[in-house]
């Protein structure tokens, strides 16, 4: 049986060197004459795009089609110039782990990410790895980060010809928001504590898989039954 496996991006496969927060920092001034440390918020899990609907209604900025789309062309075009500048990296064992999948046409290896689709690209593509990922469920189809699972399930369905049932369907991520999307659509739920949170505060959410790092490739791969 086919097993569909949702990979998150920031904190999960990368680090990337803290390019969010200046990114949108930078938008918001160029974009909007506003300067903000946006200390109000946290990237952690979220969706591009609520991030923007967030930020412009603190500032009381109506977060109508154009302005959404003016910050969020002005985000990904400030992220493309900071990837080269920030000291980021692939995660402990993310790079074996992606290449063995690869080998095993029984996985359809994905991504389930609050990034846009370009955002994911350019962070992916800069360190190498975005070629392993056969689709994705992005911001670009919805702001609340538990739908994206529906999204993700749709087009593995219409690429493959098959539905995957929620056993044969793994959501990987690092943080609370990320295991409560595999949740949604009945998943089986893969939290690493490579990003803002720990093991012991990611056990709290009993995910059902919980690693301090894949850097143990074939006992994760062992574990996880893949």
């Amino acid at each position: 049986m086919k097993k569909l496996l949702l990979f998150d991006i920031d904190g999960t496969l990368v680090d990337t060197g803290g390019t969010g927060f200046p990114a949108l920092q930078l938008a918001l001034s160029d974009g909007f004459g506003i300067q903000d440390d946006l200390s109000h918020i946290s990237l952690a899990g979220a969706t591009d795009t609520n991030l923007c609907r967030e930020i412009l209604t603190f500032h009381q900025i109506e977060p109508t089609a154009a302005n959404m789309a003016h910050y969020l062309d002005g985000y990904l075009f400030h992220l493309q110039k900071l990837m080269p500048e920030k000291s980021g990296r692939v995660l402990p064992g993310i790079l074996e782990l992606l290449e063995k999948l690869q080998e095993r046409p029984e996985l359809v290896v994905a991504l389930l990410t609050g990034n846009l689709i370009r955002g994911a690209e350019i962070k992916l593509d800069h360190f190498g790895i975005w070629h392993f990922f056969e689709f994705g469920a992005f911001a670009d189809d919805h702001h609340v980060r538990n739908e994206l699972g529906h999204f993700a399930k749709a087009r593995a369905r219409e690429k493959h010809g098959t539905e995957f049932p929620p056993e044969s369907i793994f959501v990987i991520g690092d943080t609370p928001k990320d295991i409560a999307c595999g949740r949604a659509i009945g998943a089986q739920t893969v939290a690493v504590a490579t990003g803002e949170y720990s093991l012991q505060e990611l056990e709290k959410f009993t995910p059902d898989f919980l690693f301090k790092d894949f850097s143990a490739t074939a006992q994760a791969l062992e574990k996880l039954g893949w």
